[in-house]
């Protein structure tokens, strides 16, 4: 019987590339929330469409082919914007995670949005991954982007497994004016 393996904390994995079950569950995080907004956004429209025709309350029912578009839409704006503006969606975030060029810094506006239309039109090129000597997907290869850990919410020139000199360690907060508190 082989010994359990040892669970790794953030600090050992801070700026190492994502595998493929934090970047699945990302992914799975950020398609229920484009999923949120949209049922918003219908059941928004529904409401309206009450209040200035009449009855009845109905969510509208575009066809398939339209309420496709519309969400696919919907989701390549929404990564492209995540990974644009912050470097990470809500996914990204939940699961400690940043996109960011292969240099580490943030992608530019066309990668982004190259990589969200690849994302969303072939989502299996996450399967790439392990296969991938540093750990990228297909989206990442054609792209240039690289998906690392990052809960502390800057990778660039810390070393892994340390922190930044002066910043508080676990559990430790400091306020507005630096002091421990």
């Amino acid at each position: 019987m082989t010994a359990p393996a040892r669970a790794r904390r953030p600090q050992e994995v801070q700026g190492r590339p994502a595998g493929l079950v934090s970047r699945t569950a990302a992914a799975a995080v950020d398609l229920l929330v484009v999923l949120a907004i949209l049922l918003a956004a219908e059941a928004g429209y529904a409401a309206a469409h009450r209040l200035l025709v009449g009855p009845p309350f109905a969510f509208p029912d575009p066809g398939p082919a339209a309420t496709a578009a519309l969400g696919s839409g919907a989701l390549v704006v929404y990564l492209a914007c995540g990974w644009l503006f912050g470097g990470r969606t809500a996914g990204d975030q939940l699961m400690g995670l940043r996109v960011t060029d292969r240099s580490g810094r943030r992608l530019t506006s066309g990668a982004a949005l190259i990589r969200a239309l690849l994302c969303v039109a072939l989502p299996v090129g996450l399967l790439w991954i392990p296969f991938s000597r540093r750990g990228a997907s297909l989206q990442d290869a054609v792209t240039g982007s690289a998906v690392v850990h990052d809960w502390y919410g800057r990778t660039r020139n810390r070393p892994t497994g340390s922190r930044p000199t002066g910043s508080p360690s676990a559990g430790e907060a400091r306020d507005a004016r630096g002091r421990m508190g």
